[in-house]
């Protein structure tokens, strides 16, 4: 499979081989992965607390048909946890993060669901800025429009 990219979050199987280009190398599993030395993994963190959790986990069981529900409880476990999902936006900021998993399916994962769910987050945090700017810009074009009828 080849690394998946949208913003700085990238997302790989943690069985391929490391790449320069992989920036900051995270593993989001809760178990450490099968048959993988943990020299060879070349991590730059182990991110346990974002991965879901072991309940969650075994009633997923990769069973495709629970995919969206999976992602919908996910994703409430991870609103409830925002210290286990932070640094990993915090990292992305600074440059290129890759967000590894061990699964062979690479499009019903958590690592998959995790990203959707940060970059989500990304999305709010920037949201903010741009109201803020076309507020202010509104605000000022009011203000104009004001003071343009009160001077004829």
């Amino acid at each position: 499979m080849k690394t998946t990219s949208i913003a700085n979050l990238s997302i790989k199987r943690v069985y391929e081989a490391p790449s320069p280009d992989d920036g900051c190398r995270l593993l989001a599993e809760r178990l450490w992965p099968r048959g993988l030395r943990k020299e060879s993994a070349r991590l730059d963190g182990w991110m346990r607390e974002a991965a879901p959790s072991t309940p969650l986990r075994q009633w997923f069981s990769h069973q495709v048909p629970r995919w969206e529900e999976f992602q919908r409880r996910y994703r409430l476990e991870l609103e409830a946890n925002r210290e286990a999902w932070q640094p990993i936006l915090d990292a992305a900021a600074k440059g290129r993060v890759t967000l590894l998993f061990s699964s062979r399916d690479t499009e019903h994962n958590n690592v998959v669901a995790l990203r959707a769910f940060l970059l989500e987050r990304l999305a709010e945090s920037a949201a903010p800025n741009k109201r803020t700017t076309v507020s202010r810009t509104a605000e000022s074009s009011r203000k104009s429009k004001s003071s343009t009828n009160r001077e004829q």
